[in-house]
């Protein structure tokens, strides 16, 4: 019953966050449609079958049936094909996203994650406008790096030193400092195979980790220590009042926003494991965890997300909002659209890329609900 429970209210806070960034992604496409003159047909939020909605002027508001999702559907954004297609209006011409000229349907599209990037400025600004400081972390601090070991420690015995990088623990790859001490804190008393780099070199080190009793909000619990530590990096923010949160709010999200690129990169670059990729499954974790330190935890966590969100939507794969900013791009250079059939041979080439991302998201969430680290 207990984990029942626990699902639900998972569940619930998933919800709430995925609704606020799903809201604000596509009101900025909402709105930028209909600042340019290009009639908006459908706001909804979900996919699927419609759950409730209401017509109001030109617009049907929408909750659907699947809430993984939402979109706006603008008028003329599938051009019709062939030569039996009706002929607009010079009315609907002027009204219709595919005839408007490419500047504004670059403006309509890029309108969602410029939109995710003001949502998380404006709860990084409210948040330092009260006082609350923002720690923005380097990438450096976030990978399994030693800063320091302590001294008749097991690591200090098992010949660790400061520099080196935790390459692996018993043949599982380790990219963060938090998968590296999730592991150790679950095998106490176990003997553990790290394969550490040192010198450009890999060698492997055996260590036991040290049982110790904590106090968590389950209670007492022992969990394994080896004796190397990290001194945080990154930047505290803070502001001595609602004028300086105007640009301090600013650096917080340039500085996630980095954060994030960044990490996608290292990805591309296999530095970082696809592991860490994560699904609905982590972000409903995540959500409860935020919840349970309070408005102010869901609030961070929404800010973050919605970074990440309008960082990914930007990336030019077809399908993504990206892609669509490259076929005007392309559109724009060469004076006329791309065929039809070469967008929609990109587009099935997209899709189907992004359904590995999301199959790979979701092993990843099951692997982490069913297998324990280490």
């Amino acid at each position: 019953m207990e984990s029942v429970i626990h699902f639900l209210y998972n569940l619930f806070y998933f919800l709430i966050v995925l609704s606020v960034l799903i809201f604000f992604h596509e009101l900025g496409h909402f709105l930028a449609a209909r600042r340019l003159g290009v009639k908006v047909l459908k706001f909804s939020l979900g996919f699927g079958p419609r759950v409730i909605g209401r017509t109001v002027g030109e617009t049907e508001y929408l909750i659907s049936a699947l809430p993984l999702g939402g979109y706006v559907k603008l008028f003329g954004e599938e051009p019709e094909k062939g030569e039996d297609a009706p002929a607009l209006s010079p009315e609907d011409r002027a009204r219709s996203f595919s005839h408007a000229p490419v500047w504004k349907r670059i403006l309509i599209v890029a309108a969602g994650p410029v939109f995710n990037m003001l949502l998380a400025y404006l709860i990084f600004t409210g948040s330092l406008s009260i006082g609350v400081p923002m720690y923005v972390p380097d990438f450096d601090s976030l990978m399994p790096v030693i800063e320091t070991v302590i001294e008749k420690s097991p690591a200090e015995a098992a010949g660790f030193k400061p520099g080196d990088r935790i390459v692996s623990i018993d043949d599982r790859k380790i990219s963060t400092w938090a998968q590296m001490t999730e592991t150790i804190y679950t095998s106490a008393g176990k003997s553990l195979t790290i394969v550490v780099e040192r010198d450009h070199q890999n060698m492997t080190l055996t260590v036991t980790p040290a049982p110790k009793t904590v106090d968590t909000e389950e209670g007492q619990k022992t969990v394994g220590q080896i004796g190397i530590g990290k001194s945080p990096h990154g930047a505290q923010i803070v502001a001595a009042n609602p004028l300086e949160a105007l640009v301090k709010g600013f650096q917080a999200t340039w500085q996630w926003t980095y954060l994030t690129v960044e990490g996608l990169v290292r990805l591309v670059q296999g530095k970082l494991s696809m592991d860490n990729i994560g699904g609905p499954i982590l972000i409903g974790q995540m959500s409860g965890q935020a919840a349970s330190q309070g408005f102010g935890g869901l609030l961070f966590l929404i800010a973050i997300l919605s970074i990440t969100l309008g960082v990914m939507n930007i990336l030019p794969i077809p399908v993504l909002d990206g892609g669509h900013l490259l076929f005007f791009v392309i559109e724009a250079v060469l004076g006329r659209p791309l065929s039809i059939r070469k967008r929609e041979i990109a587009q099935q080439i997209g899709l189907a890329l992004l359904l590995l991302l999301m199959a790979l998201a979701f092993y990843n969430d099951i692997i982490r609900l069913f297998v324990k680290p280490g």
